[in-house]
């Protein structure tokens, strides 16, 4: 019998020390807004305290509002200054940020009147925003007899620039690798499978058109289509499906949006190259979205008409939104109606009539922005493009159009 050998292993005396780092990293997320103050005489004696606020803007993951006392903000002043203030307009706790408030010189010598925290050494750090509604600036901003004979004004106009640099800190630790992933394409592979016309099962008639499509991918995304094709209430012929009271070239951007998860080029899809006919198509696919339960569609449509209100369709959007619970949409709409540059020419065209129509209970709302806004005619700012015609020769008449 042979021995085992036994051997005692002992610990090496030259062990490796793995030796990590991180880095914290502080630094300012910036941008900035211009506020265009006009009809500056009208908006004086309108009481201390009394302000006119900018349209909120994000910055840094927070909204925030430019704030501008024609008569002060303290009772203490007597209305001898003008006041300006930027505020946290979103929910938000302790935010730190770096503000700028620039009154421009309209004179082109450009010697403005600058508030900065930017570019120089703050001993207490940046300035802390409790919460929703908190502002930093300035009481006494500016000398209002000064004012009214220097050059920030200008065609009874002031011009503001506010710059706002909020504070962000993160931790950076090494990266072990870096791949580069690409971007999903699900959309494209289903679009094609649209295109291609392959495997369909269902063919809808639109208007005297035929659309070919896949049960599975329609029931998958629309809760409506789900039903109609599967549901315990399903059609009874489900292979070819009849579409009332939808055009076309509608069902055909909808179509597009179901496999595609994007809407189709308007004016490729129309023919037409008018901003009016992209505000009709967006407001019948808007429409659209909401009787098949195609939430992000509706809200795409909402956004995009948000941004095209003009005089001769906004009567007929203001029904829409009102009929689709498009709550923000109805908003812009009605601040837009009620300025007074707008009302009238809003009242004229066929897109009123059809609104009184529609949705007479709309018109009391109306009536109470206009009462608001002729209260505090300075206070709604205007943009500029929000009284220009979109060009086209229509009166704003949304039903019997084709599009």
């Amino acid at each position: 019998m042979g021995r085992v050998l036994r051997e005692t292993l002992k610990p090496s005396t030259s062990s490796v020390s793995a030796t990590t780092s991180s880095t914290s990293v502080t630094e300012t997320v910036n941008g900035s807004h211009q506020f265009k103050i006009t009809g500056y005489s009208l908006s004086k004696c309108s009481g201390i305290g009394k302000y006119i606020a900018s349209d909120t803007f994000m910055v840094g993951g927070y909204l925030w509002a430019i704030y501008f006392y024609p008569d002060g903000k303290s009772p203490e002043d007597n209305a001898a200054y003008i006041s300006l203030f930027i505020a946290l307009a979103s929910e938000g706790t302790d935010v730190r940020a770096l503000f700028e408030l620039t009154l421009l010189d309209q004179s082109g010598k450009e010697r403005h009147k600058v508030h900065s925290h930017f570019g120089r050494t703050l001993e207490s750090g940046p300035y802390t925003l409790k919460y929703r509604g908190s502002m930093w600036g300035y009481k006494r901003f500016f000398k209002r007899t000064l004012l009214e004979q220097s050059d920030y004004l200008k065609d009874d106009c002031l011009s503001v620039h506010c710059s706002v640099g909020v504070v962000m800190s993160h931790t950076e630790g090494p990266k072990i690798f870096s791949i580069a992933v690409p971007p999903s394409n699900i959309s494209h592979h289903f679009g094609q499978l649209l295109e291609s016309g392959k495997q369909t099962d269902v063919s809808f008639e639109v208007d005297g058109e035929f659309f070919p499509a896949h049960k599975l991918v329609l029931a998958a995304r629309s809760p409506v289509f789900r039903a109609q094709l599967f549901g315990p209430m399903k059609d009874h012929n489900t292979k070819q499906i009849e579409v009332e009271d939808m055009e076309a070239p509608v069902f055909k951007a909808l179509l597009h949006f179901i496999y595609w998860d994007s809407l189709p080029d308007m004016e490729e899809l129309t023919g037409l190259t008018s901003k009016w006919a992209f505000t009709l198509m967006s407001q019948h696919l808007l429409a659209a979205a909401d009787r098949y339960g195609l939430d992000r569609l509706r809200l795409m449509c909402e956004a995009n008409l948000c941004e095209v209100v003009a005089i001769n369709t906004v009567a007929t959007t203001l029904a829409l939104a009102e009929q689709h619970h498009c709550f923000r949409l109805k908003a812009v709409c009605l601040k837009f109606v009620a300025m007074p540059e707008n009302l009238r020419a809003v009242m004229q065209t066929d897109g009123f009539e059809y609104l009184k129509q529609s949705c007479p209970s709309v018109l009391t709302e109306v009536l109470e922005y206009v009462a608001r806004v002729n209260e505090h005619p300075v206070i709604v700012c205007r943009h500029g493009n929000e009284a220009i015609l979109d060009g086209s020769d229509a009166n704003g008449r949304r039903v019997k159009q084709r599009l």
